[in-house]
């Protein structure tokens, strides 16, 4: 491979000079002098074959016949001076000496309209971990980007070993997260971002890579979930996937008008977080937003690429073409790739070069794509007739993407529309039946753009890679003179579904090790008689064939304990896939430990009752000890009177087992013997978040920490929202199910309700019987007996009332309108006075302006129709920024400070409702008793849920 550089300096008709170097450092906003002019593929050995006729005395033109369409495979980038005039030019290289004829030059440099770079209004690099500016990348160490507290909550490190193809800066250091979420903000102007992350994982400071994982959001997305870059760079996205040492993920994140830009990433439990650079650069607003002419594939319709949706690339191409550096990009520094790996088998097609001026229009800017995309592509040419041209690209299942085609006729032949129409399919249905670049432009070297959007699923299958088919072919009833088809490139874009882009980590492909062999004198001293090892073979073959039996029918006789009960609230195959919770938890293979009930009764002192940390709808909670006292754990036992069961015992297991995030109360195991039913947990030493508001002598709770432990809980609950294809439903939110551990970092826990969501992604909710907790459940569920993940949002809207005013959910004895703090709360919010019913300990505390961005949170949870309240990634996002209005107020000593009042607070001796309070069907208990109070009578049933009869135990 060479790269050629020409430069006339501005002589005019001069001898131009050529260098053929290895390697070009070449930067566009540094070297404006230069431009890209072609690139073009030269095969030095070979170019006197082009005119044999010549011998070794030709020289010239004579010697190297300039007609690139006969120019070899191998590619040379071409740079020149655009000072020069363009003339016959004498090219000199230390082996090499040609001349570029006349024609040949002005047809590059005669365009209409000059490809100026766009000018980005917002460009940062940032190399985490590093504390100099190198090449451009700024270290975040000190950096105006992080928090104060950086260094408590991250460190900075450089890799035990860095790959010779690895490139310098970001990559030579990183930004450790191991301990709770880090955030980086960058203050931006409106309008969308790219928002590109570097990896590299290597070791860190005696950190293995393979055992990262992590979450990334961004701005109320979720971009990465449970993420493992060593995973990702083991099983690129390529039919023939080859590990690379880095990588780089890009999303576009659409600004609005708070014109800040948040990273937050967050390790998973027993692991470590990483990054290594961050880069942030503006775009046009128009160049994939509010797109005007979206094709739907196999639809009618289909998302719209609107400002509230968030965008990944997965693929960049430039086809037929070479690599395009992002210094090479139109401003934007985007990466364009080959399309060589991912064409089907041998049907490569033909790649004509540029021999037409390329003129950019109003419909397609200068800085849609670089001129050299469109200036190469791949076509069918004469094997027209032998293949279909296919790209097979894999992508994500349960997605809708955007593919955007670019075309460019380069081929003269090709010069008025109708001459040759052809066809392009993606997955086997048609896109477009009847494609003519030059019916869509002005002619021979106009670029255009189509936009596709298609969902990409396997039903069977929900969480692997889907393989997406791109393929085009002649149209010959249309066609009326040519059988072809092209394509220049082509951009692919990941859609967010309900604002998550996450996915589930790739499996990871390995080779077993061959066997080393063993030297000649340990074979002869390992010789062993043939009968031996017949002998022993067949020994060996029964062992093996009696220990299957075992296994098959001690999980037959498991299967049957447990088989007949319903199995459609969870299924733990379609909640993450297998290398997303094999490489990196404590716990073993199968991610749950099984106790036996000794253990159990050994770790609670015979179930003790002075071990009772706590009570709930499922029974007594126990402090234990485990390990030989080393570890301390919360254990759940079952109470025989207890109007939960098996069922929810399974369902527990089941999805506990296979989630692991930092805002989720982690499973370590059960014990189901002599009919106990028992959880192992995760001690939480802070207890629940009920415990620290209200009937309690706990000291109160800072508003800061207040929102620091809502934050949590929404992020763990935005993740069963969307970490899994089929969305977990927690169905039982409530303050008492907030557990908090030594360091108050919230933790949702109690799965016993939960559901998984509809299977078809169309489908908004799955129809269910009625559970909960009196006080927390969305009244449109109740009514409609339909759930949908907006019931958790609503519960959680009532926990942050609870946590803004210190009062239950319930308290029959107040005055009517007064009893559910839910339609207090919301009546309090309308009428202006929000501020008169908050808890009075934090009287000094809130900000004005922190008490009404959390008061509006609040108040769209808490909307009577799901589809007009937030999703909980909203919830994280503007509880955020309510954090950092009251953090901002706090350095300027800003609060509320309210007048001597009486509020309606909890009175010594009133009635509440209590965890027990939960309900089945359309049923209420508590305690085998009614909890509906005559005062109820004439209240709205979706209001407080009056109009419940038959009570009976969940």
């Amino acid at each position: 491979m060479a790269v050629v550089v020409v430069d006339c300096n501005g002589s005019g008709l001069a001898e131009c000079q050529v260098s053929e170097v290895e390697e070009l450092e070449f930067m566009m906003d540094t070297e404006e002098h230069w431009r890209i002019l072609m690139t073009t593929y030269i095969n030095y050995d070979s170019l006197d074959r082009q005119n044999p006729a010549c011998g070794d005395n030709c020289v010239g033109s004579q010697k190297y016949n300039t007609n690139l369409s006969l120019w070899p495979l191998l590619a040379a980038m071409i740079y020149i001076n655009i000072n020069n005039t363009f003339s016959p030019i004498k090219l000199h290289s230390s082996t090499i000496m040609f001349t570029f004829i006349f024609s040949l030059l002005l047809l590059f440099s005669t365009t209409t309209t000059t490809a100026q770079p766009y000018k980005a209004t917002d460009h940062f690099r940032l190399a985490c971990g590093s504390s100099t500016t190198v090449d451009g990348w700024d270290g975040d160490e000190g950096s105006k980007f992080t928090t104060a507290n950086n260094a408590t909550t991250s460190f900075s490190s450089k890799p035990s070993y860095q790959d010779p193809s690895v490139p310098g800066t970001p990559y030579t250091t990183a930004r450790i997260f191991n301990a709770s979420s880090f955030t980086y903000t960058f203050p931006v102007s409106h309008g969308p971002k790219f928002l590109r992350l570097h990896f590299y994982p290597a070791m860190y400071s005696d950190l293995q890579a393979n055992q990262s994982f992590f979450s990334v959001s961004s701005n109320g997305y979720t971009l990465l979930t449970n993420f493992s870059a060593f995973l990702a760079a083991n099983n690129r996205p390529t039919p023939n996937s080859q590990p690379v040492a880095h990588f780089v993920k890009e999303f576009i994140i659409y600004v609005k008008d708070a014109q800040i830009l948040t990273v937050t990433f967050t390790p998973s439990p027993n692991s470590y977080g990483f990054i290594n650079g961050i880069e942030i650069v503006s775009l046009p607003e128009n160049l994939y937003f509010d797109a005007k002419n979206l094709n739907y594939v196999s639809q009618t319709s289909g998302p719209k690429i609107a400002d509230d949706m968030a965008l990944e690339n997965i693929y960049r191409l430039n086809m037929g073409g070479g690599h395009i550096s992002g210094t090479a990009d139109t401003g934007m520094y985007r990466s364009w790739e080959p399309d060589d790996d991912y064409i089907l088998g041998a049907a490569l097609g033909v790649t004509p070069r540029n021999m037409t001026p390329i003129t950019f229009t109003t419909e397609t800017p200068n800085y849609t794509a670089p001129e050299l995309v469109y200036a190469t592509q791949r076509s069918m040419g004469n094997q027209s007739t032998l293949h279909n041209l296919i790209w097979i690209f894999p992508v994500d299942s349960g997605f809708y993407y955007m593919i955007r085609l670019h075309f460019c006729n380069i081929i003269p032949q090709y010069n008025t529309s109708g001459q040759m129409v052809f066809t392009i399919s993606m997955n086997n249905q048609t896109a477009e039946k009847e494609a003519d670049p030059l019916y869509w432009t002005q002619g021979n070297g106009h670029p255009v753009f189509k936009d596709y959007v298609l969902f990409v699923s396997d039903p069977d299958n929900p969480e692997s890679k889907q393989d997406l088919r791109l393929e085009m072919h002649p149209n010959v009833g249309a066609s009326a003179e040519y059988g072809d088809a092209y394509l220049n490139g082509l951009e692919a874009f990941k859609l967010s579904n309900t604002r998550s882009l996450a996915s589930p980590n790739p499996e990871l492909s390995s080779t077993p090790p061959l066997p080393t062999p063993a030297s000649p004198i340990e074979r002869k001293k390992n010789k062993t008689p043939p009968y031996a090892a017949i002998i022993g073979g067949v020994g060996g073959g029964l062992v093996f064939l009696s220990v299957l039996v075992l296994i098959v029918f001690r999980r037959r006789r498991r299967v049957k304990n447990y088989g007949a009960e319903d199995k459609s609230s969870y299924d733990p195959a379609s909640i993450e896939s297998k290398s997303t919770h094999s490489c990196h938890s404590s716990l073993p293979s199968d991610r749950c430990r099984r106790f036996s009930l000794t253990e159990v009764k050994a770790a609670t002192g015979e179930f003790n009752d002075i071990c009772i940390i706590g009570h709930g709808g499922f029974g007594k909670v126990y402090k234990g000890y485990i390990d030989n006292g080393t570890t301390t754990v919360a254990i759940k036992r079952l109470n025989t009177s207890s109007s939960q069961g098996l069922r929810e015992f399974q369902t527990e297991i089941g999805l506990l087992s296979k989630l692991r995030h930092v805002h989720l109360v982690s499973l370590i195991g059960y014990c189901d013997d002599d009919e106990e039913m028992v959880l192992v947990y995760d001690y939480m030493a802070h207890g629940t978040l009920r415990e620290h508001l209200y009937k309690s002598n706990n000291p109160p709770l800072s508003w800061k920490r207040r929102l620091l432990i809502c934050i949590g809980a929404a992020r763990g609950l935005h993740y069963l929202h969307t970490s899994a294809k089929r969305r977990i439903i927690h169905r039982d939110v409530k303050s008492t199910n907030i557990l908090l551990d030594e360091n108050w970092v919230a933790k949702v826990s109690d799965f016993g309700l939960s559901k998984l969501g509809p299977n078809d992604p169309s489908q908004t909710h799955v129809s269910t019987v009625v559970k909960g907790s009196m006080g927390y459940v969305d009244p449109e569920y109740y009514q409609r007996q339909q759930l949908t993940d907006k019931s958790d949002v609503y519960s959680f809207g009532v926990v942050l009332l609870e946590v803004l005013c210190a009062r239950p959910a319930m308290i029959p004895g107040l005055a009517k309108e007064q009893v559910s703090l839910a339609e207090w709360g919301k009546y309090c919010y309308r009428k202006g006075i929000l501020d008169q019913i908050i808890d009075p300990k934090l009287r000094d505390e809130i900000a004005p302006e922190c008490l009404t961005k959390f008061g509006e949170v609040a108040n769209s949870c808490l909307k009577e129709k799901g589809c007009d309240r937030l999703t909980m990634e909203e919830v994280v996002y503007k509880l955020e920024l309510a954090l950092e209005v009251q953090e901002t107020a706090e350095k300027t000593g800003g609060g509320v400070v309210l007048e001597n009042q009486e509020l309606p607070f909890l009175r010594h001796g009133e009635a509440t409702t209590t965890d027990d309070d939960v309900f089945s069907g359309s049923s209420v208990i508590r305690k085998g008793t009614s909890s509906i109070s005559s005062t109820y009578e004439g209240f709205k049933s979706e209001t407080v849920f009056s109009q419940m009869g038959n009570a009976t135990g969940r």
